[in-house]
């Protein structure tokens, strides 16, 4: 699943939280709720599986910015 299907599928306070905060540990919420989005399916969305590593993957981060600065096509 692309990254643009499950950020669509995610409540836009949960979006808008994830700009602000992008490179920020996630709170379990949050994660939970990226994890429903992509349909349980959470293989390199996330630095890692460990809870006590709950950051987003560097490419998902780098995604974010994007978004955030209007560049380039996001839909991937």
């Amino acid at each position: 699943m692309t990254t643009w299907v499950w950020w669509e599928r995610l409540r836009p306070e949960t979006r808008h939280w994830l700009i602000a905060h992008n490179g920020e540990p996630l709170p379990p919420g949050i994660r939970s709720e990226i994890v429903t989005a992509a349909g349980g399916y959470s293989a390199g969305i996330f630095a890692s599986d460990a809870l006590d590593d709950p950051g987003l993957a560097d490419g998902i981060q780098d995604w974010i910015e994007a978004v955030a600065n209007g560049e380039g096509d996001t839909r991937s």
